[in-house]
């Protein structure tokens, strides 16, 4: 039973509804920024004082005794070698990268298939990051590996200086397990290499002055020769300096090799070319905002926009296939695999020896289809069955394990309070359950449930609800509300153990929002909150939170928030625009200053998600959700942390910085952590990992839970 309204309950706090966002008040464009010299990165003015607010919260946080038990406990989970190893088939073995507490830094080892259905497999190391980095005096992060078929002998490993996204990409002998003596290189910068066969790779970098986009990826890319210096590679295409990325790659399917140039211009907006033998491009005609894919002899196109070709019109959101050959040659004939409904969209497709695996989500729920291509009388339609096996619950994924050769496949199958399970088969024969993780907290007495919330405008916003079977309706459960909101990703229920040690076992409720600007609903959903219509995610996100309310889960002093990235820029504006409905913020690697954000680091990509701020008519919407720009101190503020790092070459350590020296100045209760390495992802190993979430989850349940 609902023990009390909404109206009541903020009434008796002295809040009033939370029906619209908060005023805020912009000074003009032109206005000076104080804080501009903490853009100074490694300016040794802005790291003194970066040291400084790291020291007050680590005092703080020390100082409580159950910070470092929480810590060392986080770490274990990270350690722990009761984790499922995820693999990649390469050739006749799996390969995996690793941490643990032996192997800080990771270490990339290998096994065969009968090992690895062991409890314990018996792994052979490859590479160890950690004896690498002590033998070269480097910070090496691991960035991946990219190994040439048919053979798989050699490979392209990228290793990142703590953590940044810009890594160097080093020829790896996978049969002599080190690297190739004058073997590729490709100095520090952002971008890659791309095997064209074992003596030719597509190379695109940073080649020297205008070879950057103006968001710092590569312009440029070129054909480059083994034994020959980079600096004499051939030109194969060149991008504009407003373009966001420029790649090439070659499709090596056997039977089926192409080489593609990529021109990107902004996020869902891209072009593809087949390079043709002499050279020369062919656009891959059909709209930039498609999602293209090429396998085998299917060119397929999942729509972000509603499309008018050849007499007929297909949906936004729909997946079609045609024969890639006819295609170039003219033809427009698609088959439709998937078209959307109001409740689904697609979530993922996966393409095996003989079949295509769709992966839908209807209200946010997975459900598992196998299309199967069938030619009669020369003409292909598509057999559609369920798949055979897939759970019925919870986040259900697919991966195939060698689509060249076979349909076999792993599956995972989570959600927030069963461990994740991870399960091998072929399609159309039964699954076999290969791994579990085990639990690594007590969720015997909770339970997941979904509800919808009523935004501003009447939309439906859907949410998970992870709480307590007998959840008492008094309005003062320590609640913690997450979502992301951007760039058309999905939120899915998900085992976390970190979630689950740090705030579930605490007798927490942990909420996940599916908001607009995500990906839950297909295009419309994330197109629904882009640029001026950003407030939209917001207003959902603050749908929600009332509805946790009005419901009697928790109240306003017990309501914590928390994002990263994207979601640190909601997390910012929620603090700003509804301070009255949360007790306490976390803010990890966030944007903040929307008017600056598209001159620090990969910003300038991102202009098509929020707008240009140099254009006077977008930067009047967009100063609206610059959090930076409408914090006062005339506003009581809920107690907010701001957590990124130094390395962080995405997301400038700027815009957190500035935050917190603004809202300081202004006498907010604020606190701040900025990690010197980690790039992005805010930590380089599981150690300062654990430490970042210990950091949060401390300062949540602080705040949340001492509150009355």
């Amino acid at each position: 039973m609902r023990k009390a309204s909404l109206a009541c309950l903020l009434s008796g706090l002295g809040l009033g509804l939370a029906a619209h966002a908060a005023d805020v008040a912009t000074p003009p464009a032109s206005a000076a920024d104080p804080y501009l010299w903490l853009e100074d990165v490694t300016g040794e003015r802005a790291l003194d004082w970066v040291r400084s607010r790291n020291a007050v919260t680590v005092e703080k946080m020390q100082a409580d005794p159950e910070f470092a038990k929480l810590q060392d406990d986080l770490l274990a989970i990270l350690d722990s070698d009761a984790r499922i190893p995820g693999v990649t088939k390469l050739g006749s073995h799996y390969y995996n990268f690793w941490r643990d507490r032996n192997h800080v830094r990771g270490v990339w080892r290998r096994t065969t298939l009968d090992e690895y259905r062991k409890a314990e497999p018996a792994w052979e190391t490859v590479l160890d990051l950690d004896a690498l980095a002590e033998a070269e005096g480097e910070n090496w992060v691991w960035a991946g590996a990219n190994c040439l078929r048919p053979d798989y002998t050699r490979c392209l490993i990228a290793l990142s200086r703590g953590g940044a996204d810009a890594n160097v990409t080093r020829e790896f002998d996978l049969e002599r397990r080190e690297f190739v003596t004058d073997g590729f290189f490709r100095p520090e910068a952002k971008g890659g290499l791309q095997w064209i066969d074992r003596d030719t790779v597509y190379v695109y970098t940073d080649f020297g002055a205008g070879s950057l986009t103006s968001s710092g990826y590569p312009r440029i890319v070129k054909q480059w020769k083994r034994g020959t210096p980079m600096s004499q590679a051939q030109p194969v295409f060149e991008g504009r300096v407003e373009d966001m990325y420029i790649a090439a790659f070659r499709d090596h399917t056997p039977g089926h090799v192409r080489d593609f140039v990529s021109r990107t211009l902004a996020f869902y907006n891209n072009e593809l070319y087949l390079r043709r033998g002499d050279g020369s491009l062919a656009k891959i005609d059909v709209p930039n905002s498609a999602k293209k894919g090429v396998f085998r002899e299917w060119l397929s196109l999942e729509l972000r926009e509603p499309w008018a070709v050849d007499g007929r019109h297909y949906a936004a959101g729909s997946l079609l296939v045609t024969k890639f050959d006819d295609f170039m040659a003219g033809k427009r004939e698609f088959e439709v695999l998937f078209e959307p409904s109001d409740t689904t969209s697609l979530a993922d497709v996966v393409v095996t020896r003989d079949h295509v695996i769709l992966n839908v989500l209807d209200d946010v729920k997975n459900r598992l289809y196998v299309l199967t291509p069938v030619t009669e009388a020369g003409r292909t339609t598509w057999r559609r069955e369920p798949f055979a096996g897939a759970p019925e619950f919870g986040t259900v994924s697919v991966s195939a394990i060698d689509p060249h050769a076979s349909n076999d496949v792993f599956l995972t199958a989570t959600d927030f309070i069963t461990p994740t399970t991870l399960h091998l088969g072929t399609v159309g024969q039964p699954l076999q359950k290969l791994k579990q993780m085990p639990a690594f907290f007590d969720a015997s007495h909770l339970t997941i449930s979904q509800h919808f919330a009523t935004s501003r405008d009447g939309t439906r916003v859907p949410y998970f609800l992870v709480a307590p079977k007998f959840l008492e309706t008094h309005g003062k459960n320590p609640t913690l509300l997450y979502a992301y909101g951007g760039f058309e990703i999905s939120q899915l229920p998900s085992y976390s153990p970190v979630v689950g040690r740090a705030w579930l076992q605490q007798g927490g409720v942990y909420v996940v929002a599916n908001i607009r600007g995500g990906g839950e609903y297909g295009p419309r959903w994330h197109q629904a909150a882009l640029k001026a219509n950003r407030h939209r995610a917001y207003e959902d996100f603050a749908a929600v939170a009332e509805d946790l309310i009005a419901r009697g889960i928790t109240s306003p002093p017990h309501l914590g928030i928390r994002g990263g990235s994207n979601g640190g820029l909601l997390v910012g504006n929620m603090i700003t625009l509804y301070p009255q409905l949360f007790g306490a913020a976390v803010s990890a690697v966030p944007l903040l200053d929307m008017q600056r954000y598209h001159l620090l680091l990969a910003g300038a990509s991102w202009m098509a998600e929020y707008g240009n701020p140099d254009d006077p008519a977008e930067w009047e919407f967009i100063r609206t959700f610059s959090p930076y720009h409408n914090v006062r101190a005339d506003v009581r503020y809920p107690p907010t942390l701001f957590t990124t790092s130094t390395r962080d070459d995405r997301v400038h350590p700027g815009h957190a910085r500035k935050m917190m020296a603004r809202m300081e100045e202004q006498g907010h209760e604020v606190l701040y952590y900025e990690n010197i390495e980690g790039g992005h992802g805010g930590a380089a190993n599981n150690r300062q990992a654990a430490f970042m979430q210990a950091l949060q989850y401390q300062f949540l349940r602080q705040r949340l839970s001492a509150s009355e």
